[in-house]
Order: C-alpha cells, then sequence, then structure tokens
C-alpha cells in the first residue's frame, strides 16, 4: 500500500469520525440526525452524478445488494446511540468490522493478507477495542455491545460487496455517487411512509448538518472505495477504523476529555497496524 493510499485513508478515517459524532450530539433525535446526513449525501451525490462516468453494468448487482445493509446501518447507528455512549458502540462495531470483512474475503474469494497485513488488522482491531474497554463494565453495555456486533456484521456486508462492485464499475467515484443515491433515496422514502410531518420538520432544521455531515459520509466512504481498487479490501476496512483514534483525540482536545491509560496504549496499538499495513 503506498504512502498516498495510507494517507487517503486516514483522511477518511477523520471525516468518518466527524459525521458520527454529528448524529450523537443531535440527543433530541437521532434517527431524524442520520436520515437528513443520508438525504445530504444523496442530494450531493444527484448533482455530481452528471460530471462523472457511469458504473459498468458488471458493478450493478453489488450496488443493488449494498444498498439494503447500507440503508440497515443508518438505521441500527440511531438505534444503538440512542441508549449507548459514542464511546462504547462506535469502537465495538468499527473494531469488530475488520475481521468479518478479513475472514469473508479470505473463505469466499481467497483475497488473504499476509502475516504482515493480519497482524496490522489485529492491532487496529485490538486498539480500538481497548478505547471501549473501561465502558464494558457499565451494566448497559451487553445490550449496547451486542447490537455494535451486528452491525459490524452489517458493515462487513457491505463493505464485502461494494469492494467487488467497486473493481468492476470501471468508475469508482460513479458507483459512490450511486450507492450513497440509492441509499438516501430508500432510507428517506422508508421514513416518510413512516414519520412524514416529524421527518420533514426535522429535514428543515437540520439541513446544513445533513448536507455537511453527508458530504463527510460521502467523501469518507468514496476514499475507502478507491483505495479498495489499489489494496486488498480487508487491509482498508482495517486501516479506515483508526476513525475511533480520531474520535478520542478530539474528545481529548476539545472537550478536555483525560488521557487514559487505554487511550494511550490504544494509540500505539492504531500506530503499529497502519505501519504494518504499511509495510504488508
Amino acid at each position: 500500500m503506498s504512502n498516498g493510499v495510507v494517507a487517503a485513508i486516514l483522511f477518511a478515517a477523520f471525516l468518518h469520525a466527524g459525521w458520527n459524532a454529528l448524529i450523537k450530539r443531535r440527543d433530541r433525535d437521532m434517527l431524524a440526525a442520520t436520515i437528513a446526513i443520508a438525504a445530504g449525501a444523496a442530494l450531493i451525490s444527484l448533482c455530481f452524478l452528471p460530471f462523472v462516468p457511469p458504473p459498468a453494468p458488471a458493478s450493478w448487482p453489488f450496488l443493488a445488494a449494498s444498498s439494503v445493509p447500507q440503508i440497515a446501518y443508518y438505521l441500527l447507528i440511531a438505534k444503538v446511540y440512542r441508549g449507548s455512549d459514542l464511546s462504547l458502540a462506535y469502537p465495538v462495531m468499527r473494531g469488530t468490522a475488520p475481521f468479518f470483512v478479513a475472514a469473508a474475503n479470505a473463505i469466499l474469494f481467497g483475497e488473504v493478507l499476509s502475516w504482515m497485513g493480519f497482524l496490522g488488522v489485529g492491532c487496529i482491531c485490538g486498539g480500538v477495542l481497548l478505547i471501549a474497554s473501561g465502558r464494558f463494565r457499565r451494566p448497559d453495555a451487553a445490550r449496547a455491545v451486542t447490537t455494535a456486533i451486528g452491525i459490524a456484521l452489517v458493515i462487513a456486508s457491505y463493505t464485502v460487496l461494494d469492494g467487488l462492485g467497486v473493481r468492476r464499475s470501471g468508475s469508482p467515484a460513479g458507483y459512490t455517487l450511486w450507492v450513497f443515491l440509492l441509499t438516501g433515496l430508500g432510507l428517506t422514502g422508508w421514513t416518510m411512509i413512516q414519520r412524514r410531518t416529524q421527518m420533514l420538520q426535522s429535514l428543515r432544521a437540520d439541513f446544513w448538518t445533513g448536507l455537511g455531515g453527508g458530504g463527510a459520509s460521502l467523501l469518507s466512504y468514496g476514499i475507502a472505495l478507491w483505495a479498495m481498487t489499489k489494496a486488498p479490501v480487508a487491509a482498508v476496512a482495517a486501516l479506515r477504523e483508526t476513525s475511533i483514534l480520531f474520535a478520542a483525540l478530539m474528545s481529548m482536545i476539545l472537550l478536555r476529555e483525560k488521557a487514559s491509560w487505554e487511550r494511550i496504549a490504544a494509540a500505539m496499538l492504531l500506530t503499529a497496524g497502519a505501519v504494518a499495513i504499511r509495510l504488508s
């Protein structure tokens, strides 16, 4: 993996931590904030689609299949953030997903990482879980962890599908825009049927939040999909989960939270994992 690809994935991780923090900050209605972000990403995608090449027909089945777990992901993260802290749910779901991705790609498609690559994936997963370790002792932790692991399986499913689809698309940008357009349309349509009046009010109130968060989400995943055309899917998925490190740094710098030994050790593991993936 080249230095440029590594740098791009790390930037994508930073963006991903940012838009998830936006959802958690909207304590009054996280589902509305989540859908506003999905709708914002769909609107941006619609504006840019005429200017990029369309994905090749060979990628369309993967594109259609991916939209289902993508929609489920948005609904589930709104649910898990209502009942648990970002510092617990986010590391668990992002930290375990790369293991599922690596296993699926190895078993189904024969894309096996080198020993150095597996070491990097393990270090990154261990690092993000270590950040959440202090939260596991809370009474409500078991339910939150169970839900987060379920979300990790959803993440792994659309990551594998999109990794295969984008390689067949001939247009990573076009594929990414269609992913977010289909996801945003499906999610917004479902919500309009369930809670139309409340949703319209929330979309108006959170328009700029949705647009900003949607842009960050779109660019973050677009960079990751592009990287999957340059490097193994499992390695990209693992390196992108350094987003939890950025979330932890934001909390310490902006919110003046204490730098515990868990966070310092996790930072060292994440750094070691990034280096191992770079050298694999």
